[in-house]
């Protein structure tokens, strides 16, 4: 039932609840649809000076010429501009000096360190783990035992040339009891039972073909042929004892044999450069105490 509109001047639409509560039909303020229609003049600028309208190939280009990558670019070579002229001392030190030297350094070192985060993330971290926690298959650097050597200048001539592992396969050579009697030795000696009679047929084997030569009498390995210590409880693998088996049935990089255990770290001198190939060695040093 339509009623009488009790404020006919005010500039309401008609529409009442509640006796007094009424819907208002005022114009926006001048400022205001000023600023409305401004904003459809800066949608055709910006679609015209920037990149902006879908076509067929792709879109248009802009009158500014301006991209996201080249912006990025720009503030990057800002970036190293601004780091290049503060760190400058710094980073000469790294280009000539030897990674002994760095070391002996303190304040060089920290600068090493802090500058070489994402440096490994970029490069070692996929194989080697975030801070060096490892992976499965690839050793881990965050503790102090180390195949090769744990000198900083050891460090820097793995990280120069890389490495290939190499232990021959024992499946042919051996029978499955003496592998496995092999497998029981290695266990026992990781735990400090290497002399437990119960293993005394696998300890045997172990020094009548040869294990011995490499990973040494006492299970302490041998840093010059990067040869695995034994008598810790850090495996390059596993310690399984299906996984040990694996091992020396099928060996390390061993050619001809489909199940033998991959151990390939690629050299970065070429990648990265001497500076570069300095800082992550001080950085990876750092990570496991070195020596």
């Amino acid at each position: 039932m339509a009623h009488e509109n009790p404020w006919p001047n005010e500039g309401n639409t008609g529409h009442f609840w509640d006796d007094d509560i009424r819907e208002l039909d005022n114009p926006p303020p001048l400022w205001w649809m000023l600023a409305y229609y401004a904003g459809f003049v800066m949608i055709v600028f910006y679609a015209l000076y920037y990149p902006a309208v879908p076509t067929p190939g792709g879109h248009t280009k802009g009158l500014a010429g301006w991209t996201a990558i080249g912006e990025y670019h720009e503030d990057f070579d800002t970036l190293n501009k601004w780091r290049s002229e503060k760190f400058a001392a710094q980073e000469q030190a790294l280009a000539t000096k030897s990674v002994d030297e760095i070391l002996a350094d303190k304040n060089l070192v920290d600068y090493a360190v802090a500058t070489s985060k994402a440096l490994f993330g970029d490069y070692c971290a996929a194989c080697h783990g975030a801070g060096g926690a490892g992976n499965k298959g690839y050793p881990v650097l965050a503790d102090d035992d180390w195949l090769y050597g744990g000198e900083v200048a050891t460090i820097y001539q793995t990280i120069v040339g890389g490495r290939v592992g190499n232990m021959p396969a024992y499946g042919a050579m051996l029978t499955p009891e003496q592998i496995s009697n092999v497998a029981d030795f290695v266990i026992a000696m990781s735990n400090g039972q290497g002399e437990d009679a119960s293993v005394a047929a696998g300890r045997e084997v172990f020094n009548s073909i040869g294990c011995a030569a490499c990973h040494m009498p006492d299970g302490s390995g041998m840093a010059m042929l990067g040869a695995a210590r034994l008598n810790d409880k850090v495996w390059r693998f596993s310690g399984e004892k299906s996984e040990v088996i694996r091992t020396i049935t099928h060996g390390v990089n061993a050619m001809g044999e489909k199940d033998t255990r991959p151990a390939v770290m690629p050299a970065f001198a070429e990648r990265l450069g001497d500076k570069e190939v300095k800082r992550l060695a001080v950085y990876v040093h750092s990570l496991g105490g070195g020596k």
